[in-house]
């Protein structure tokens, strides 16, 4: 019963979220939180720096993923130190890899993709798992399609959350409504996005501000939850091998499948290199598909939960929420003009 419960609480509160992020984000207010001032450019006006929603959310899906992953991996009686090594390991091989990847791809200096980044992971986990046994002893060591179930999962779940971001900042947009079929347009007539703002991706970009567009952003976070959700039932219920490869399937085969509805710059060609990617990981998880690794193995989610509610677990957690924001949320693609009066009626 304790894993019903865990589940639904997670679908309240995501889903609880996402009826909101959903009507609320695409509007203009919901992209700069905050602004810094740093230089004074004369006597009245000084440069600002923007701190964006976008930074906000993408620290939530961070933290959630590395929360998740500490539940899981608790719940199957990982030691928290090598849970804490894996993760930075993972966390210092994917961050780099959302621009390099987007750079190599699109050509541009001031972007991420977590589609990059996820394959790189994905590529990479393995061999991550190989090395932290290695050095954190066999005592403690990571079994391998538990670990990337739990990976999967957690990736799951960050980009069902993360994808508000998106919605925040008006990038990973789906093609003027008017552009799709017929059907389409029938399905989808009184449930898409209309992004208002000049700064928004989806204006300076291809024009689209103010125009119906299809909501692929919500589509994937909706999905995404879901299977995160299913596949930790899954987890929780000893099948880790099915939970590993729905997950991968399902997230990546949506990536691939999503991108006939995206209308932002994927790069060159009619297939993508995301799409390559997203297909090439379906295969990879295919390969490393096991289903007799894990079969002794079992999972007490009340273990994983009690893992991560340790003091040292949550400042973990919280330097993890920090660096993101501090990454994502200092907005490289927009500027400010700060301006400061007194109000003379208040002196």
């Amino acid at each position: 019963m304790e894993n019903e419960i865990f589940i639904v609480i997670i679908a309240f509160i995501f889903y609880g979220l996402q009826a909101w992020g959903f009507k609320a984000l695409p509007d203009e207010r919901w992209q700069i939180m905050a602004t810094i001032p740093l230089r004074k450019i004369d006597s009245d006006r000084w440069d600002g720096l923007n701190l964006t929603y976008y930074g906000v959310f993408s620290a939530h899906a961070y933290l959630v993923s590395v929360a998740m992953m500490v539940v899981l991996f608790g719940s199957i009686g990982v030691d928290v130190k090598t849970t804490f090594v894996f993760i930075v390991v993972m966390l210092a091989l994917c961050l780099p890899m959302a621009r390099i990847v987007a750079i190599v791809v699109e050509k541009k200096a001031h972007t991420r993709t977590v589609g990059g980044a996820v394959f790189v992971g994905t590529m990479l986990a393995p061999l991550a798992i190989v090395a932290v046994n290695n050095v954190m002893g066999a005592v403690e060591s990571i079994p391998m399609i538990p670990a990337m179930a739990a990976l999967a999962i957690s990736y799951s779940l960050g980009e069902g959350l993360g994808r508000l971001a998106c919605i925040s900042f008006g990038c990973c947009y789906g093609r003027a409504l008017s552009e799709c079929s017929p059907l389409v347009q029938r399905l989808f007539r009184a449930h898409n996005f209309i992004f208002s703002g000049k700064t928004k991706k989806i204006a300076y970009e291809s024009g689209l501000d103010g125009e119906r567009v299809f909501p692929v952003q919500a589509i994937t976070s909706g999905l995404f939850t879901a299977v995160g959700l299913f596949c930790t039932y899954l987890f929780l219920n000893g099948y880790y091998a099915v939970s590993f490869l729905f997950a991968v399937f399902v997230t990546q085969g949506w990536r691939a499948l999503s991108e006939i509805f995206r209308a932002d710059y994927r790069g060159e060609g009619r297939v993508s290199v995301y799409q390559i990617m997203a297909v090439a990981a379906i295969v990879y998880s295919f390969i490393l598909w096991d289903w007799s690794e894990t079969s002794h193995i079992a999972a007490h989610i009340m273990e994983g939960i009690h893992t991560v509610w340790q003091p040292d677990v949550m400042l973990f957690l919280l330097l993890v929420w920090l660096g993101i924001f501090l990454h994502t949320g200092c907005s490289k693609v927009t500027g400010s003009t700060i301006s400061f009066h007194v109000h003379g009626n208040r002196v």
